[in-house]
């Protein structure tokens, strides 16, 4: 079954949708006339920007409050995937971060950030994967990050996370070929939102602003590439060039070079 390249989805999902790239998704798709299911923990900003988006798009905004981290939350959200109205778009965006010396942090703390940057990820693709595949079209957009690409000393969890994300992603555009159904994975690069803030992560300060990638661009770029049916989407020339850099790059150099960097930005690792 050929891939239709939609002029715009009718109904889309996002997690992660109080903050950062997850809101600037949730106004993009809103102004492109998506009615919208809003899924994050923070309920009261999810009001909020429902209420926003209603007033200045004229769409139907559903509120769905939920912390993906908790299994009982997360089976409800899964309930929502298979139910109607139906969603042809999927965005799992929600995610945390977890940067320090992997010994020095919590081993509860590492394992939480496997259980919402995989798990959650993992169980609502599936639930949206199987729904869409029953009817035959829709589209899962999952959000990766360029840290996908190597080794990271001082966000090891993290980044590990974010690589099964890619390969899993990429693994299932390919599995659903002919469903009508496609998978596009996002990788973008640094992002200037709240979350770097939230994952203490005092090592980037130092990044310099062209760098930097605005959320709304990011989610513009990547909803582009999800609508052409494209398994992977890296927003902005450079990070695209980083990404085949790197691509070229052999592990043992990333691994150093990236420690190297890592303790001199928040101190010994060891």
């Amino acid at each position: 079954m050929a891939v239709r390249i939609k002029r715009r989805w009718e109904r889309a999902l996002v997690t992660g949708a109080s903050a950062g790239i997850g809101t600037a998704y949730a106004r993009e798709l809103a102004a492109q006339g998506t009615k919208l299911v809003l899924v994050a923990r923070n309920v009261e900003r999810l009001e909020k920007l429902a209420q926003e988006l209603r007033t200045d798009h004229g769409v139907d905004v559903e509120v769905l409050a939920a912390d993906l981290s908790d299994p009982s939350q997360l089976a409800h959200v899964e309930d929502r995937l298979s139910s109607s109205p139906r969603l042809d778009l999927v965005i799992n965006n929600a995610g945390m971060g977890s940067f320090g010396a992997f010994q020095r942090n919590t081993v509860d703390g590492e394992l939480s950030v496997i259980d919402l940057n995989i798990g959650a990820l993992v169980r609502l693709s599936h639930a949206a994967a199987a729904s869409m595949a029953r009817h035959g079209t829709g589209t899962v957009l999952n959000v990766s990050s360029i840290m996908a690409l190597a080794p990271f000393p001082g966000s090891a969890t993290y980044a590990a996370s974010k690589a099964f994300v890619s390969s899993f992603s990429e693994a299932l555009h390919e599995e659903l070929r002919g469903t009508g159904v496609t998978v596009t994975v996002a990788l973008p690069g640094i992002v200037a939102t709240e979350f770097m803030d939230r994952a203490d992560a005092h090592h980037l300060e130092g990044i310099p602003g062209f760098a930097t990638l605005k959320p709304e661009f990011v989610a513009k770029t990547t909803l582009r590439a999800a609508r052409k049916g494209r398994a992977v989407s890296i927003p902005s020339t450079s990070y695209r060039i980083a990404a085949v850099l790197i691509g070229a790059t052999p592990r043992a150099v990333l691994r150093r070079f990236n420690g190297v960097s890592a303790r001199s930005g928040v101190g010994a690792l060891a």
